[in-house]
């Protein structure tokens, strides 16, 4: 076996934690397997896995390892893809937060798919901060002001962004009708992990931007505990309209302060400045990039 096999087999034992599933899945022998594993530690002088009877893991070592791998396998692939003249094929590792994965990525996946029927799509759902060339994803959708970063954005869309509060609130506090009447409200606060602190309501007045920090009873750090916890009347929000259209339809929540409305949030998205951009990324960032502008024409 050569080398390059040897990776790919151990990127799947990584993958599906089992020598046993690697060979189902790579249709070798176990044995075989277990050898090219092993021969791999020995040619680098490195323990890559910890095995147990019931389980398989990386050691720190044999995670880094992986991850290289799967980088010079997809540099491997794409390199005979083109010139084979195929259509991009492989693992597509994205990541994406959840709300706005069912709303814009799933509904157009199986036309995306079908057009690239090669293509394997691993999507994980967060938030957070992530670190693609450690972690082995391809690219990362999110939403937000971007800060300063060794990776490429490629902006998709702008997102509504509404301030709202449920009738439960208003029985208690009433309906501001100015900023100037926010006094004496409550806001829920949201922690930002990209500022460490809570972040301030914003509106757009004349054209500036005019920030108010209101008392918070409770702080959350989650898109949808947010909306939950407005829901029961706990405070002044604010989100992206298209994330709360049912709850506005439902009366569940109100809009207010619709003159002075929070400015646009970006989406983008955002891949490795040091990693050569793989023909199954491109054609996901320009399918990615036609729903965005095609939902927004509908608008």
């Amino acid at each position: 076996m050569d080398r390059f096999d040897a990776m790919r087999v151990f990127t799947r034992v990584v993958e599906r934690r089992s020598f046993t599933l690697a060979a189902e899945d790579t249709g070798l022998p176990r044995s075989t397997v277990t050898d090219a594993v092993k021969q791999l530690e020995t040619r680098l002088g490195v323990r890559l896995l910890q095995r147990t009877t019931r389980h398989v893991s990386p050691t720190l070592d044999g995670e880094a390892y992986y991850r290289r791998c799967l980088t010079i396998l997809s540099d491997i692939e794409d390199a005979e893809g083109a010139f084979a003249g195929a259509k991009p094929k492989g693992l597509l590792r994205v990541d994406v937060h959840g709300k706005m994965a069912r709303h814009f990525v799933l509904p157009g996946l199986p036309a995306f798919l079908s057009d690239y029927p090669d293509i394997q799509l691993y999507m994980s759902e967060g938030d957070r901060f992530v670190d693609l060339v450690r972690e082995g994803i391809d690219c990362v959708l999110r939403a937000g002001e971007l800060q300063d970063s060794d990776m490429i954005a490629r902006r998709v869309g702008l997102l509504e962004e509404i301030t709202c509060v449920a009738p439960a609130y208003i029985e208690r506090f009433g309906i501001p009708q100015s900023l100037d009447d926010l006094a004496g409200h409550q806001m829920i606060g949201f922690w930002s992990t990209a500022t460490g602190g809570l972040l301030p309501l914003e509106f757009t007045v004349g054209g500036a931007i005019r920030n108010i920090s209101l008392p918070a009873t409770i702080s959350v750090n989650g898109a949808d505990t947010l909306t939950a916890a407005a829901r029961l009347g706990l405070g002044i929000m604010q989100a992206p309209r298209y994330s709360l259209e049912e709850d506005l339809r439902q009366g569940i929540l109100v809009e207010i302060l619709a003159d002075t409305p929070p400015t646009p949030t970006p989406v983008s998205l955002l891949y490795p400045r040091s990693r050569q951009l793989s023909p199954r990324v491109r054609v996901f960032i320009d399918w990615v990039s036609r729903e965005f502008a095609a939902w927004q024409a509908a608008r």
